[in-house]
């Protein structure tokens, strides 16, 4: 059976100390955990394909994860896989969001699947795209590891597809800084369908 096997990794932590909403905004990333990099780099298959969105903290994690060790070609960059757009709420705290925008905020949390920031996307709109990057990329690369990093709520729309659940149900999941989600396409053959298994979710570098 041809499987192609997903290594998603979170990106490296972004320095926020004030919790300002950043989303698809293209904030920088620390990756001065040199013994995580070092770790990510065992761990992960060399020669695997590799992806990142089009924000520069995943293009600097990549980067730190190559440099520890891991022999990997120049990734592919796919939009698609960027995180979710919080709109006219980016560069705001928390507080500021529900002060400006009182009931756009509180509708948001109420039903933060379905609901957009203004000028932004709900969680949905982020579960389509990323449907769409991850079945063209799985038959482009069908049968290959593909190490992939990105971002918290394209790993929890990752995992929606995968589990085939309802995207309230991704929500939920972690997806710490650096962890791993390992999901598997198993294509389909005489008497099968194809599928998908899900091997681990927020996988600890260290």
């Amino acid at each position: 059976m041809q499987e192609t096997r997903w290594h998603i990794v979170r990106h490296a932590p972004v320095d926020n100390p004030e919790r300002r909403i950043y989303g698809a905004s293209d904030k920088s990333a620390d990756t001065s955990n040199t013994a995580a990099f070092k770790a990510l780099a065992r761990n992960l298959p060399a020669g695997a394909v590799s992806v990142v969105s089009h924000l520069q903290r995943t293009h600097q994690t990549m980067d730190a994860i190559r440099a520890a060790g891991l022999a990997l070609p120049e990734p592919a960059i796919d939009r698609r896989l960027g995180e979710q757009d919080f709109g006219d709420w980016v560069g705001l705290t928390y507080d500021e969001a529900r002060s400006r925008y009182g009931d756009a905020y509180n509708r948001f949390w109420l039903a933060p699947v379905s609901e957009r920031a203004p000028n932004g996307e709900s969680f949905l709109d982020v579960l389509d795209r990323v449907r769409a990057a991850i079945e063209t990329l799985t038959e482009r690369f069908a049968g290959r590891d593909i190490i992939c990093v990105a971002h918290g709520g394209s790993i929890r729309a990752a995992l929606a597809i995968a589990l085939g659940i309802d995207a309230e149900n991704a929500i939920p999941f972690a997806t710490d800084n650096l962890s791993t989600t390992l999901i598997d396409h198993l294509h389909p053959e005489p008497g099968f369908d194809g599928g998908w298994r899900v091997r681990g979710t927020n996988i600890p570098a260290l």
